[in-house]
């Protein structure tokens, strides 16, 4: 019978490695387990994964490392930290690492299955989609390729760049509330999202520096709005 999905967890509390990798096998998923973060860019290295779980704070490497050294290979598998520390520092490094959320100790089980699903259907949505593109004055911007063709110049986004693009280009020149992206990209409205969706944000406007038409206003204590020519 095929897995449910290929995980990868790293986490250096074996116990709780161990309670998490049986509850998923029970849920149908195949999971490679491993203690710290050098063997699991090992592991990510040399097998195939549909999602990877990543303990912040690990021997050998931190969770921060692991996910930069990931999105080097991949923009596209889903990255989750597990994380014991709340700190909002912590929360916005782990998402400018390439995380695309985070769960905090302790948690339930049926949150982790849940915040799993919705990258796990995202990701597959992505390949069953055709080809999407969207004008952005003189450049566009291939969602399923996750790139902006500008003449010949390519940029690459992440997948959750990509996301919160496609949302964006889908109300083009229209006022864009913060907690609707925030609803219909990350799938909560939450506090620490919000700062890092900021972080997206900036990300973004950088690929549109070299066209004037294209404009990612922001409106303060309301939302967004991308300009682009009619």
């Amino acid at each position: 019978m095929q897995p449910k999905a290929r995980v990868l967890l790293a986490e250096d509390d074996l116990s709780l490695g161990y309670v998490i990798k049986d509850n998923l096998e029970q849920e149908g998923y195949s999971v490679l387990l491993c203690a710290d973060g050098e063997q699991a860019l090992q592991y990510f290295q040399k097998n195939e994964f549909d999602i990877c779980l990543l303990d912040v704070m690990m021997p050998a490497r931190d969770g921060f490392s692991v996910a930069k050294k990931i999105r080097q290979k991949s923009d596209l598998i889903p990255i989750l930290f597990i994380t014991a520390k709340s700190m909002e520092e912590d929360k916005l490094k782990g998402f400018t690492s390439g995380a695309d959320d985070y769960i905090t100790k302790p948690f339930s089980m049926k949150e982790l299955l849940m915040r799993m699903d919705v990258f796990l259907r995202r990701t597959k949505k992505l390949f069953s989609d055709q080809a999407q593109e969207y004008k952005l004055g003189k450049m566009h911007f291939s969602y399923t390729d996750l790139k902006i063709y500008n003449g010949e110049d390519v940029s690459n986004l992440t997948q959750k760049e990509a996301d919160l693009l496609k949302f964006l280009c889908e109300h083009p020149n229209h006022i864009l509330k913060r907690e609707e992206v925030l609803l219909n990209v990350w799938g909560k409205d939450d506090y620490f999202l919000g700062r890092s969706m900021d972080v997206f944000i900036t990300k973004l406007r950088k690929h549109f520096k070299n066209d004037d038409s294209v404009n990612l206003e922001t409106i303060h204590g309301v939302g967004f709005r991308l300009n682009i020519p009619a």
